[in-house]
């Protein structure tokens, strides 16, 4: 791997390490009646706090924390002197992701996140036998995340105006995304979806939350205006975004379980028309592929076997292959851009944009 890439991925780690002990902390705090950011409410009846316990566990457990590395190298573009209010914008957007994902799960049906049991399925394992009301408090369990995070970053030690900005940037994004959730829900309806559509999907699920919110959040964190560069990163964002949903849709088919950290073949096996699911089926397939396809799509209960059927077929086809270069090309548009930042921006941050969209396209996980 490049030395660039290693130094970039190291400074992910170091970001990482840092938030989990602080978003820890925090998790510790709601629990403090000590404390003065302690959550009221949790001290009635056993739903509450069972709420919180889970998401906790979910957020705590794992993933890449690209918003949380995202956001402190953005604000890092303009100083070197830590940003206040920066940690509680990184919590904020990351209990956003929780919300999203313990939704996700509930529209999916999805019973794994993270290498464990998904939220939906936590409640479903301990309520057995009243299934509504098991997802009705994993909907509830996800709302929570999200107003977490607004109180959050409303709650910092920031100047009035700064702090409205940053709420403002995280409500807005969070709106946006369940925007895209509705967008991600209409892509499987009707006929097979084009590449506008689903870049569309792509942006306001994802992009806009994992990327441009924390590039947003980062520099006002930093005080400095975002604005007179909206555009700018906006582009990157989109093609980052683009290439990163694109690796995550390869995975998704093609991937090693164990190192993605979840049952693959998950779009498949809910009909989902993903970039990976969408090549599928517009390639030039045979009868007999076809037949095999239809069959398999948006079947939950499709078996291994069905699944490195289709994944031959793909292979067959080139789909893997094509998947792989496109999101290479988007990969490299968003370099391109942030190649440009270093005569205005501090060198050191703005490597990590510049090489953080190649490792995003070789990643396992």
């Amino acid at each position: 791997m490049d030395q660039t890439i290693i130094a970039a991925l190291r400074r992910a780690a170091e970001h990482r390490q840092r938030f989990d002990t602080s978003f820890a902390a925090y998790f510790d705090a709601l629990t403090d009646p000590a404390g003065g950011g302690a959550l009221d409410g949790l001290q009635h009846g056993t739903f509450p706090a069972r709420a919180l316990e889970l998401l906790r566990d979910m957020s705590l457990r794992g993933g890449k924390r690209l918003r949380v590395a995202v956001l402190y190298e953005a604000a890092t573009l303009i100083t070197d002197q830590p940003a206040p209010g920066l940690t509680e914008a990184a919590i904020g957007i990351e209990l956003l992701q929780t919300h999203g994902l313990v939704h996700d799960d509930v529209i999916d049906g999805s019973a794994v996140r993270r290498g464990a049991p998904s939220v939906p399925q936590r409640y479903l394992d301990e309520h057995p036998e009243q299934p509504r009301t098991a997802t009705g408090l994993a909907v509830l369990a996800g709302d929570l995340a999200a107003f977490l995070s607004l109180r959050v970053l409303a709650g910092a030690d920031l100047p009035p105006e700064r702090a409205a900005a940053m709420t403002a940037e995280l409500a807005g994004v969070g709106a946006t995304t369940v925007l895209g959730q509705f967008l991600d829900l209409e892509r499987d309806f009707g006929p097979v979806p084009g590449l506008g559509f689903l870049h569309a999907v792509t942006e306001y699920k994802t992009t806009r939350y994992s990327i441009l919110a924390p590039l947003r959040l980062g520099l006002l964190a930093a005080g400095a205006d975002p604005a007179p560069h909206d555009a700018e990163l906006r582009r990157y964002a989109t093609a980052l975004g683009i290439a990163n949903m694109l690796r995550d849709d390869w995975l998704d088919l093609f991937g090693d379980p164990a190192a993605v950290g979840k049952s693959v073949g998950s779009d498949l096996r809910s009909g989902r028309r993903s970039y990976a699911v969408r090549a599928l089926l517009t390639a030039d397939l045979d009868p007999a592929e076809r037949a095999l396809l239809t069959a398999a799509l948006g079947d939950p209960d499709g078996d291994e076997e069905t699944l490195d059927r289709v994944r031959a077929i793909g292979r067959r086809h080139g789909v893997d292959r094509a998947l792989q270069a496109d999101a290479e090309r988007h990969a490299g548009d968003a370099s391109a851009i942030a190649g440009t930042w270093y005569d205005r921006w501090r060198p050191d941050p703005v490597a990590f944009f510049h090489h953080l969209p190649a490792w995003t396209v070789t990643r396992d996980h």
